[in-house]
C-alpha cells in the first residue's frame, strides 16, 4: 500500500470515529427529566388511558423503558418517522438535551402496564 493511500485510509476512519462519536447519544439527567415530565404523565401516567386521537387505544405505559428506546422514539415522532399526531407536536418542542432528560427520567421509574 503506497504512503498515500494509507494517508487517506487514516483521514477517512478518522473522520468516520469523530462523526459516530458526534452522533452518541447525549447524557441525560433523570432530575431534570422529572421537572420536564408533566407534558408526559397527562397520558402516559394514568393506568389504564386511552386515547381516542387518531383512533383508540391504550397509551404505552413509558416508565421502566431502555432511555436509548425512549430517545429513538422521540426522535421518530419529531423527524416524522413515527405518526402519531399529539406525539410529533409535543416531540416538536424537545431538544435533544429535553429527550435524553425525560428518557433518563422514565428509565429510573418502575415499570408500569396499563390496566386492561
Amino acid at each position: 500500500m503506497t504512503s498515500r493511500k494509507l494517508s487517506v485510509l487514516v483521514v477517512a476512519s478518522a473522520l468516520s470515529m469523530a462523526g459516530g462519536a458526534a452522533l452518541a447519544q447525549q447524557q441525560g439527567n433523570a432530575d431534570a427529566g422529572k421537572q420536564k415530565s408533566s407534558m408526559c404523565a397527562g397520558c402516559h401516567g394514568i393506568p389504564g388511558y386511552r386515547t381516542a386521537f387518531p383512533e383508540t387505544y391504550t397509551v404505552p405505559k413509558i416508565g421502566g423503558q431502555h432511555a436509548s428506546y425512549i430517545v429513538k422514539a422521540l426522535q421518530g415522532y419529531k423527524s416524522g418517522d413515527r405518526k402519531h399526531p399529539s406525539m410529533r407536536a409535543i416531540a416538536a418542542s424537545l431538544t435533544d438535551q429535553d429527550m435524553a432528560d425525560l428518557a433518563a427520567y422514565y428509565a429510573t421509574t418502575a415499570t408500569a402496564t396499563a390496566a386492561k
